[in-house]
């Protein structure tokens, strides 16, 4: 069965009329007669009751006609979907993010994206950033927005640095180290840790610090969000190393600047060399990179 039969088939069916059919279609009678002919015998069974050049349905076509319309209603209906997403002015992008970049940085992209490019739709994918890569890496996704990896990725990932975030030690209002105007990280080497979970792109970097600090960290809390940990500081279950956010509460947590060693993040953005990108996705791409000024790595 040819797609080409279905179609002549539904407008046969909806004119009743062998010759206007063929000549709604632009093909001759007989190619329209042979075509009906052949798909009836393919289902065993005939379609329509004739009677001259006048046709009409049978209980098997009226049957059969409603499958087709579903059917053509179908394609028609993909065929606008695929030029909607391929189309740079209605398309998709799938977005793949940090949770700490979710309250601020991301919004506010979409925001100024949005107001140039009003059609666009966003598919929004917040986890940590292994499972981000790995979601890019299965084609789900189309672009991340990350910790920036260089190490330990594969080679057909490419990076974009975006900008570089300050971290900072949390701890509890009243906490001997609160007024301080700076610490070293080594100062809270014996503090239970409040910190994030694993495969989080925070929890790989505050361990490095740590590391770095000669630190073996009392880790008492795992946690997926940074107002969540700044709360858990604030309750005094333990210290943390948190990029400064908007809404912690800061009558209940001090941030700290640290001295040494040099407490950043940097975020960056992914995609996949090679992967094709839908325009859409190719105009947020371009957009992020002129908002940030940036290069590619």
């Amino acid at each position: 069965m040819e797609w080409q039969q279905l179609e002549y088939f539904q407008t046969t069916a909806q004119l009743e009329h062998i010759t206007r059919a063929a000549e709604a279609l632009s093909i001759s009678q007989p190619a329209l007669s042979r075509s009906i002919a052949r798909l009836e015998q393919e289902l065993g069974v005939s379609l329509f009751e004739r009677n001259g050049r006048a046709i009409v349905l049978n209980r098997y076509g009226k049957l059969f006609l409603l499958r087709v319309n579903r059917i053509m209603k179908e394609y028609q209906e993909g065929m606008r979907e695929i030029a909607e997403l391929t189309s740079p002015q209605y398309g998709e992008v799938s977005l793949g993010f940090l949770h700490t970049l979710g309250p601020q940085l991301v919004p506010e992209l979409i925001r100024q994206f949005r107001a140039e490019y009003p059609h666009i739709q966003f598919q929004l994918h917040q986890s940590n950033t292994q499972t981000l890569l790995d979601r890019m890496m299965d084609g789900d996704i189309d672009l991340c927005l990350t910790s920036l990896r260089e190490r330990d990725t594969p080679q057909q990932i490419r990076w974009a640095y975006l900008r570089s975030e300050e971290l900072f030690v949390a701890v509890p209002v009243g906490h001997p180290l609160a007024e301080r105007g700076a610490v070293r990280l080594d100062e809270v080497g014996n503090e239970p840790i409040v910190s994030f979970k694993m495969g989080y792109g925070l929890r790989k970097i505050t361990d490095d610090l740590f590391q770095q600090a000669g630190i073996q960290p009392k880790v008492t809390f795992e946690g997926e969000e940074v107002h969540t940990i700044a709360g858990l500081v604030a309750s005094g279950l333990g210290v943390a190393v948190i990029p400064d956010f908007q809404g912690i509460d800061r009558s209940q947590v001090s941030l700290l600047p640290v001295e040494w060693p040099l407490c950043r993040r940097n975020i960056g953005m992914a995609w996949i060399e090679g992967h094709y990108l839908s325009p859409a996705a190719e105009q947020f791409r371009q957009f992020i990179l002129r908002q940030f000024d940036t290069v590619v790595l």
